[in-house]
């Protein structure tokens, strides 16, 4: 494709509720979009950093700034591109995934739409619904949490995932249990809280029946995950340790997982997705699509992905109103626990314009001539701000 011109957007996105895990509390997104625009078609795709280094060493500004500087540049100058030829020609750029993977998609989705095909075809996806889940996040009291899983219940999602850390972890995972019973499918996400001096305590999960503990120790502490997974019976996942399909299979090699949780945006791509999926399909691993507060942009691409054959546990993918009163595309819902994958074109969505008008704090344009334009514009306290109903309700990070 030939790229005319490349559009990099902010958005002031506020939550529902605020939200709390082990890493911190967010009750606002500061969201980077990323607009190719060619002759044939344009595409949109959502980079998943934070506003703050906390989940990863990314960050909402820095991923803006490394994209404008150094991965377009780098794009333009390959001439006319494929989506499939986008991370060969950022390679020179170290790190930097998340950035990465949302250049990379905004290729895809233009690419596709021209071509007529929707990204869940493309990759290969064999499901047309998915099975949602949720995360509830860190409480003030265990009623509180019991109130929350309950909503969440009533609202028809088929897992519930509890967020933990040190001081917030058998006795909440205890009392759900308790509390709703052994039939409910329960697991638990500690975000790298825990170090390996911690396996007995973590050990106390055992009884509870999980479906798997995600991502207990440092991201870079597999080693420490493969000793953890020989002391528990709770199955381990590996979250933020799976940053590549080589990650992946190191991982799986040496017994540091049973189960993987896939982030396009960790991993650089969807495509680079789709090969973490195929190493663990390999290997017998299973896998499930995790959530990054996605707007509608990325939640309609990650839906794609999460139609390959060997996602087989539910999702972290919700309704749109669990994170947002109003999402930038139309929203998605969760009926009868499922969420159906967009089956047009490309990720099958695009923003809604007078939403995106609305909630929208800078925009830059660029060209393979050079920077065009660099337009701010002033955030009001109604773009802003917090939220005003209890926190918990929101999903988080998965």
């Amino acid at each position: 494709m030939k790229i005319e011109s490349v559009e990099l957007l902010r958005v002031g996105m506020p939550l529902v509720s605020p939200f709390r895990t082990s890493f911190g509390t967010q009750s606002r997104r500061d969201v980077l979009l990323v607009r190719v625009i060619t002759p044939e078609a344009e595409g949109w795709a959502e980079c998943v950093a934070m506003a703050e280094p906390l989940y990863s060493s990314e960050y909402a500004g820095a991923a803006h700034r490394v994209t404008a500087d150094h991965l377009l540049p780098r794009l333009f100058a390959s001439g006319d591109v494929t989506a499939a030829a986008v991370a060969s020609a950022l390679a020179p750029v170290r790190g930097h995934r998340m950035a990465k993977a949302a250049v990379e998609a905004a290729v895809l989705d233009a690419e596709l739409k021209a071509a007529g095909v929707p990204l869940g075809r493309h990759l290969g996806a064999t499901q047309s619904r998915i099975v949602s889940g949720v995360s509830v996040g860190i409480h003030d009291s265990v009623p509180e949490l019991l109130n929350t899983v309950g909503r969440c219940l009533s609202d028809g999602y088929a897992r519930i995932k509890l967020k933990i850390e040190p001081g917030w972890d058998i006795e909440p995972v205890a009392a759900v249990r308790k509390h709703f019973g052994d039939d409910i499918l329960l697991q638990a996400d500690a975000n790298s809280a825990y170090t390996r001096a911690d396996a007995r305590h973590l050990a106390g999960l055992d009884p509870y029946g999980l479906l798997m503990l995600e991502q207990p120790l440092e991201e870079e502490d597999v080693t420490g995950h493969a000793e953890l997974a020989r002391s528990l019976t709770t199955p381990i996942c590996l979250d933020e340790s799976i940053v590549s399909a080589q990650a992946a299979h190191e991982a799986i090699r040496i017994g540091a997982c049973a189960v993987v949780n896939i982030k396009p945006g960790r991993v650089g791509g969807y495509l680079e997705a789709r090969r973490v999926h195929d190493v663990c399909a390999a290997a017998g691993v299973p896998v499930w699509a995790g959530g990054m507060l996605e707007t509608g942009i990325g939640r309609a691409a990650n839906l794609a992905l999460a139609g390959l054959p060997n996602f087989t546990l539910p999702s972290d993918i919700s309704g749109s109103d669990r994170y947002y009163r109003q999402d930038l595309t139309e929203p998605f819902r969760v009926n009868d626990g499922t969420i159906p994958v967009p089956d047009a074109p490309g990720i099958g969505v695009a923003p809604l314009p007078e939403i995106l008008d609305e909630l929208v704090t800078e925009r830059e344009t660029l060209r393979p001539a050079g920077r065009v334009s660099v337009r701010r514009v002033p955030v009001s306290d109604a773009r802003s701000g917090g939220a005003d109903e209890p926190s918990g309700g929101t999903t988080p990070p998965g």
